[in-house]
This record gives C-alpha cells, sequence and structure tokens, in this order.
C-alpha cells in the first residue's frame, strides 16, 4: 500500500489512522490539511445510516490494525466465542498481536513499520527469531531484537526516543535492552474508535 493510498484511506475515514508514520500526527497530514473526503464530491454532506456508521468503524478497525476482512472476521468470531464480553475480548486479541505489541512498546513508528520488522526476522519472543505478525501473545512473553538487527535505520530511531516514549500501562519494558512484555492482561482500553459499532456490525453476518 502507497503513502498516497494510506494518506485517502485516513481521508476517507476522517481519522488520523497513523498508517503513515510521523506525518500522520503532523499538521502536513492529508487530514489535518483537507478533511474532508477524496474526489470531486467529497465536500458535500451525506446522510449517515447506523449500517453506514457500522461499516465506517470496522474499516477504521481494519485499516488501523492492517488486517485483511476475513483476520477480522476469525477474531470476532473467537471473541464471541470466549465467554467475556465481546468487545474486550476482541480488543484484546488485536492488541496482542505481536504486530501491534512491537508498535506499542515504542520499538516501530507504526503498525505497518512493526510489522515489516516482524516479517523481515528482526523481532525475537524468548530469545528466538519470530517472522509471524500474528501471533498472539502471552503474558511474560518477552519480546525483543533479534541480536544482529540492533544497527536497523528503524531500531536505531526507535532506541533514541524509546525512553520519552508513553507506552500502555499494561506493558513493562527494559529501556536499556529494548524488550518487553504483557504485564497484565489489557482491558479498559483507551482507542479513538467505538467497539460496540464494530461489534454491532459483525453480531449480523458472525456466528
Amino acid at each position: 500500500m502507497g503513502f498516497d493510498t494510506r494518506e485517502k484511506l485516513e481521508r476517507a475515514l476522517g481519522e488520523r489512522l497513523n498508517l503513515k508514520p510521523f506525518r500522520s500526527l503532523s499538521a502536513k497530514s492529508s487530514v489535518a490539511k483537507r478533511p474532508y473526503r477524496p474526489g470531486v464530491h467529497g465536500k458535500n454532506r451525506r446522510r449517515v445510516t447506523e449500517y453506514g456508521k457500522q461499516l465506517a468503524e470496522k474499516q477504521k478497525f481494519r485499516v488501523s490494525y492492517g488486517l485483511s476482512e476475513k483476520q477480522m472476521r476469525s477474531y470476532f468470531k473467537k471473541a464471541s466465542h470466549s465467554g467475556q464480553n465481546t468487545g474486550e475480548a476482541l480488543m484484546s486479541l488485536l492488541e496482542r498481536r505481536l504486530d501491534n505489541i512491537v508498535f506499542r512498546l515504542g520499538l516501530a513508528p507504526s503498525r505497518s513499520m512493526a510489522r515489516q520488522l516482524v516479517s523481515h526476522g528482526h523481532v525475537s519472543v524468548n530469545g528466538r527469531k519470530v517472522t509471524t505478525p500474528s501471533r498472539i501473545m502471552k503474558l511474560g512473553e518477552m519480546v525483543g531484537i533479534r541480536k544482529g538487527s540492533e544497527n536497523h535505520p528503524v531500531l536505531i530511531s526507535a532506541k533514541e526516543g524509546i525512553a520519552k516514549y508513553n507506552r500502555p500501562n499494561w506493558l513493562q519494558l527494559d529501556v536499556a535492552k529494548m524488550e518487553g512484555s504483557i504485564a497484565v492482561r489489557p482491558k479498559e482500553l483507551e482507542i479513538p474508535f467505538d467497539i460496540s459499532l464494530l461489534v454491532d456490525y459483525y453480531s449480523k453476518t458472525v456466528k
């Protein structure tokens, strides 16, 4: 997915989703400069139905976490059959993905960059190289940088700013070693999207 495409997605959904590292959160982002949908009719206001709201929210989650529709449906099915609150269980699954943990720890500036780091073998779990971004992490499993990857440009940049990074309180990080883990199961997460609309959307089609 090219950078222009990522910015168009953010404009279409009306949210800064951090799809384009550093730029998405700056005043230079397309959402900040042109806060309306792309296209010749982008500035026209449209009446949004309840289904439309649910669909838009689903897209925000899917695009933000970099997931396919098939993956989102699979996660929803697991969450809905977990015996827990579906929304909380779903968010726990999404947040415990390895690529998201790498991003949340501050080892990468975006989830897409975190996925690349994992896929290219720069990340370790419990000291072993892992190349599966979708791996669901367990409490206590240690996420770090694989030996030999310390000089990767993204990781050098992360090391320079990681001490000041404000990571979630359910994660713990050894700044000197640049490795961390899930301290407690993530719950009551502060997210910029409405999980109830996502649950309503999939409840109609996923059993």
